[in-house]
């Protein structure tokens, strides 16, 4: 094989390397022997590289999970904010308008005693004229 030969990767490469090894030390190539060698480094060097990548894929992965549950748990106490606040506005905006429906009842009750007044002294008044018709009131 010559030195520009690309060697496969990955468990494929490796078992080359360790073959071409071995058959070097039989036929007693050093070159070969190195070749193998150096095959089966470079093969476990891609698998570690590989490994490493993978694992920062997934920590990324878990990073951007993380970051995203935590804008989502930051929107869901907004929402929840939200939520209380319309809802004491609800609360004030309904005592408010039992407070004015009260208001306008006790009204048109004292317009009531009101009249009932008014018309209780008429009668008293239509009566002492009745008792008393010279005085003139």
């Amino acid at each position: 094989m010559s030195d520009h030969e690309e060697t496969a990767g990955g468990p494929v490469g490796k078992l080359a390397g360790k073959v071409k090894e071995a058959v070097g030390a039989a036929l007693g190539r050093e070159n070969l022997q190195r070749e193998g060698r150096l095959q089966q480094v470079q093969a476990e060097t891609e698998a570690e590289a590989a490994k490493r990548d993978a694992e920062a894929e997934q920590r990324e992965s878990e990073a951007e999970l993380k970051g995203e549950r935590a804008e989502t748990e930051a929107e869901r106490r907004e929402v929840e904010r939200e939520v209380s606040r319309v809802a004491a506005e609800e609360t004030a905006e309904r005592k408010l308008e039992r407070e004015r429906r009260q208001a306008r009842a006790e009204q048109i009750e004292e317009k009531a005693e009101a009249a009932e007044l008014e018309h209780q002294a008429d009668r008293a008044e239509e009566a002492a004229r009745t008792l008393d018709p010279k005085e003139d009131r």
